[in-house]
C-alpha cells in the first residue's frame, strides 16, 4: 500500500518542534546527495530532531507506518549512505549538537550525534586533551558520521580508527526501543554490540549520545615534509621506515597532480611542485624519541631517493604543511568541478604496483587520477577527475572506480578503508564476501532490524540496484537463507 505522505507530515510535525520537518521541494534539494555527487535523489520529507526523545517518536512513527528512514549527519560521507534512493523519511542529526557531559578525570567525553569532529577537540585542548580520529573533513563531518562510517583519519596509523575510540553508545532501535551498546570502560564482558553498530552505515538503528575516549596531547611533535622523484621511490620510504619500526601518528603521501592542485590553491609553493610525489610523515612521543625518530626517518627517506626533507617543529610550521594534505580535494575542484573518491586498501608493499597500475587504468578511460592517501595503512584514495556533463562520462567514471577497486582485492585488500559500502561499493561486497558471509551479515542485521526500514537498500547488493546479484540472492533464498524484505524484490 502505497504510504500517505500528507499524513506522515502532520505527523511527524506534530513530534517536533517547528521548523523540524523540511518538505518544501527547493529546500529538500540541500538532501538530495551526500558528498557522492556522482547519484541523487530527493528525499520525500527531512526531520531535524534536537533530543533523543525526538528521535525515538519519530522512529517509532516510522515503524507504526511502515516507513522507511535514513540517518544522516552532516553530509560529507563519500558512499551514498545517506542517499534517499526510496521514497523515505530522512532523520538528519545536524541539530543534536550539545556536549552532554565532559568528565576529564576518566579521559571521556558524551556529545549528541550533530558534534561536529574538530569541536571535540577544540572544548578539551586547553585542559592538555584531543579527540585522535581527525578524518581530512573534520571541520564539517559529525561524530555520529564517523560511527557510522567507523571513519579514520590521518593519525588512524598509530591511534586507530573511530571504533578505537567510542566507548559507549545509546542507540535507537529501528522499533523505537533506546539502548546501550558497551559501557563507561574501555573492556566490558559479553559481546562486542557497540563494535557490530559502529560502521553499521545506518543500517542497525540511530545512535543519539556517544561516549568518546580522550587522550593526552604528547610532549613533542614533528612532521617531515619529503619530495621525490617518483611514486615508486615514495612507496620505498614508506616500507624501509614502517620497517625499521618507527611508528609515525600519520603518514600521507601526495602526488604531481595534487602537489601542484594545492600550491596553485594557495598561491604559493609549499610543496616542490617539481616532485613527483611528497610524503607526510608526523611523529610524536616524549621529545627524546621523537627527536630519534625524526633523524632515523629522515635519513631512510633519502637513502630511498627523496630529494630533500623539510623538518616542522612548531604548531605553526606543522600546520601549514598539513594545510595542503587537508585540502587537496578542495584545490583539485577548482579545476575540475566533479570527482569522484575512492576508497580502496592494500598492503603497504603493494602500493607501488597498485599506484602504476592505476596510473595506466587513467590512460586507458581517459580520465585524470589524482592520489591523495593514507600511506602509512595503504588506504588509497584515487579522485577520478570529470566534467558531469561530458557525455556518458558517469558510466565511465564508475567502470574505472570498480576497475581500481578490484586492483586493490587483486592485490590482498579491501573495497573501503573508512568511508563504507553505502550504495556505490554494494555491487561489488561479492568479490570479497562469500553468499554465506553475506548471509550472516544479513541475519546480524535482521535482529536489530526484522522489518528492514532502517536505510534499506545499503551495504548489501540486491537484485533491484544490482542486476547481477540476482542469482546470489536466489541461491540463498532457495538454502532457505531468510532475508530482509529489501532484498527479495526481484
Amino acid at each position: 500500500m502505497t504510504p500517505d505522505w500528507g499524513l506522515i507530515e502532520r505527523q511527524l510535525r506534530s513530534l517536533l518542534p517547528p521548523r523540524g520537518v523540511v518538505a518544501a521541494r527547493q529546500e529538500l534539494l540541500a538532501y538530495d546527495c551526500d558528498g557522492l555527487t556522482l547519484t541523487r535523489h530527493q528525499p520525500r520529507l527531512v526531520v531535524l530532531p534536537e533530543t533523543t526523545e525526538q528521535v525515538v517518536a519519530v522512529v517509532r512513527c516510522c515503524a507504526q507506518l511502515n516507513v522507511p528512514f535514513i540517518a544522516r549527519g552532516s553530509g560529507t560521507g563519500l558512499s551514498g549512505g545517506a542517499l534517499a534512493e526510496q521514497d523515505a523519511v530522512v532523520i538528519a542529526t545536524s541539530r543534536m549538537r550539545r556536549v552532554l557531559n565532559l568528565d576529564l578525570e576518566n579521559q571521556r567525553v558524551t556529545v549528541q550525534p550533530g558534534v561536529i569532529n574538530s569541536w571535540v577537540t577544540r572544548a578539551v585542548a586547553g585542559e592538555g586533551f584531543y579527540y585522535a580520529p581527525d578524518p581530512s573533513s573534520q571541520v564539517a563531518c559529525s561524530i555520529g558520521g564517523n560511527v557510522a562510517e567507523n571513519s579514520g583519519g590521518v593519525h588512524c596509523l598509530k591511534y586507530g580508527v573511530t571504533s578505537n575510540h567510542v566507548l559507549e553508545l545509546e542507540v535507537v532501535l529501528p522499533d523505537g526501543t533506546v539502548t546501550t551498546l558497551g559501557g563507561g570502560l574501555p573492556e566490558m564482558p559479553g559481546l562486542d554490540l557497540r563494535g557490530v553498530f559502529i560502521g553499521s552505515e545506518g543500517t542497525l538503528g540511530i545512535a543519539t549520545a556517544i561516549t568518546l575516549r580522550l587522550l593526552r596531547a604528547p610532549e613533542t611533535v614533528a612532521v617531515l615534509l619529503a619530495d621525490f622523484p617518483s611514486m615508486e621511490a615514495a612507496g620505498e620510504a614508506v616500507r624501509r621506515v614502517t620497517g625499521a619500526g618507527v611508528l609515525p601518528a600519520g603518514m600521507e603521501m601526495m602526488d604531481s597532480l595534487c602537489i601542484q592542485a594545492v600550491d596553485d590553491y594557495f598561491g604559493v609553493d609549499e610543496y616542490p611542485r617539481d616532485a613527483a610525489a611528497v610524503l607526510l610523515i608526523e611523529l610524536d612521543g616524549h621529545a627524546l624519541e621523537v627527536k630519534d625518530s625524526v633523524e632515523l626517518a629522515s635519513r631512510l627517506c633519502l637513502e630511498a631517493g627523496a630529494g630533500g626533507v623539510r623538518q616542522a617543529w612548531t604548531e605553526e610550521a606543522r600546520t601549514r604543511l598539513w594545510k595542503g594534505r587537508k585540502s587537496a580535494i578542495t584545490a583539485l575542484g577548482r579545476q575540475y568541478p566533479s570527482y569522484y573518491l575512492q576508497d580502496g586498501v592494500v598492503p603497504r608493499t603493494a602500493l607501488p604496483g597498485v599506484l602504476a597500475a592505476i596510473e595506466q587504468l587513467s590512460g586507458e578511460h581517459g580520465l585524470p587520477v589524482a592520489n591523495v592517501f593514507h600511506a602509512g595503512d595503504g588506504n588509497l584514495h584515487p579522485l577520478i577527475l570529470y566534467r558531469a556533463g561530458d557525455p556518458g562520462v558517469n558510466e565511465r567514471v564508475k567502470a574505472l572506480g570498480g576497475e581500481i577497486l578490484r586492483l586493490c582485492i587483486e592485490a590482498g585488500g579491501s573495497i573501503s578503508g573508512e568511508h563504507g559500502v553505502g550504495s556505490d561499493k554494494r555491487c561489488y561486497m561479492d568479490w570479497m564476501f562469500s553468499p554465506d558471509d553475506l548471509a550472516s551479515m544479513q541475519l546480524v542485521r535482521r535482529a536489530f532490524d526484522p522489518d528492514g526500514l532502517a536505510n534499506p537498500g545499503k551495504i548489501f547488493p540486491t537484485p533491484k540496484s544490482c542486476g547481477e546479484s540476482l542469482g546470489r540472492l536466489v541461491e540463498l533464498k532457495v538454502r532457505g537463507v531468510e532475508l530482509p524484505a529489501d532484498a527479495l524484490v526481484f
